[in-house]
């Protein structure tokens, strides 16, 4: 009985722990959950690309706004975190794509809880920016 209330305890742990896995993007001035979102890790870097959009007015998009290579791209399957390094308990060091707007900002990750992730685009200082949090998909 310990031994498997310690095995599930461990396995939530490094679960809960790991940024890997599949997010809801939430828009933190509506709301409103937006897409689903793949994290993982390639050669020590995290990336994040967009799985699906949840929004039916977003389906069928593609990123007008973006440069160079995701220039009118479809926004569903547009890698949008990347480079990101790890950092202690955060991922930092990377940049995150909005897709509205087309503009590319630094980046910082932050578990908030098991099942939340602060996700923080920034200009240069990270106190120029804004903040985000994601949900962890069930």
């Amino acid at each position: 009985m310990f031994l498997s209330l310690y095995s599930l305890f461990l396995c939530l742990f490094f679960q809960t722990s790991n940024f890997e896995g599949k997010w809801v993007s939430v828009d933190d001035e509506t709301g409103i959950e937006k897409s689903i979102i793949s994290l993982y890790v390639q050669n020590d870097k995290l990336y994040g690309k967009i799985e699906k959009l949840l929004q039916d007015g977003d389906k069928g998009k593609v990123c007008t706004n973006c440069k160079g290579s995701e220039k009118n791209q479809p926004i569903e399957g547009l890698l949008i975190l990347k480079g990101l390094t790890k950092d202690g308990d955060s991922w930092t060091d990377g940049t995150i794509l909005d897709p509205a707007n087309g503009k590319e900002y630094d980046c910082t990750l932050t578990l908030n809880g098991p099942s939340k992730l602060k996700v923080r685009g920034f200009i240069g200082f990270s106190f120029l920016g804004r903040t985000q949090v994601w949900k962890r998909l069930e």
